[in-house]
């Protein structure tokens, strides 16, 4: 049985590590917290003085502290969980697909090739999510790179991706294509003048 709780909301403190998505913290009275966070966050660094919005998770065998670093994020967190099959942990890992207005907008469409992105999180998951967050999650109005995409196109996003470039960078790129008439191999070539 999961409980969640906000007996422990937030923890300020210097950061002493941060490796593979858990960062210890040392708060001024001497306790160390290790908090599970976003593994491709740049919010995090060594040495420095943070503040961490948490959300703490108690099962029967473990309490695991879970770090955000905004509001939003934390609160998209949360609506993760109230997805029949999304735990703490997979939830945190669609987290790191993008901006919560990416993450949002990509829900609220219905863009099942961006959220399948996420280790663990297959094709009826993915739908799963879209039936019961879409429409309940705020876009955030700018879109930054989260684009929806065509299947053809989402392989090509595939193949860029696979190539070494980043999703956003991906993505930026194939918004450019007029795909009509063109397969995945003619687009990826024209998809790779763009990023270069």
């Amino acid at each position: 049985m999961l409980i969640w709780s906000h007996m422990i909301s937030l923890i300020k403190g210097k950061i002493l590590d941060n490796n593979q998505g858990k960062m210890i913290i040392l708060t001024s009275g001497g306790v160390g917290y290790t908090v599970c966070v976003n593994p491709l966050s740049s919010a995090w660094k060594i040495g420095q003085e943070t503040e961490v919005l948490t959300y703490l998770s108690v099962r029967e065998n473990a309490m695991d502290l879970y770090g955000f670093a905004s509001t939003a994020e934390r609160n998209l967190f949360g609506k993760f969980l109230l997805v029949s099959g999304i735990g703490p942990k997979t939830a945190l890992h669609l987290l790191s697909l993008g901006s919560v207005e990416e993450i949002s907008g990509a829900i609220n469409r219905g863009d099942l090739a961006y959220l399948k992105r996420v280790s663990g999180i297959g094709g009826k998951t993915a739908e799963r999510l879209v039936v019961e967050l879409k429409g309940k999650l705020a876009s955030g109005g700018k879109s930054t790179g989260a684009i929806e995409v065509s299947d053809e196109l989402a392989d090509v996003v595939d193949g860029l991706v696979a190539l070494g470039y980043s999703d956003n960078e991906a993505r930026e790129a194939v918004k450019k294509l007029d795909p009509k008439n063109k397969n995945t191999q003619q687009l990826l070539k024209e998809a790779l003048q763009k990023v270069k």
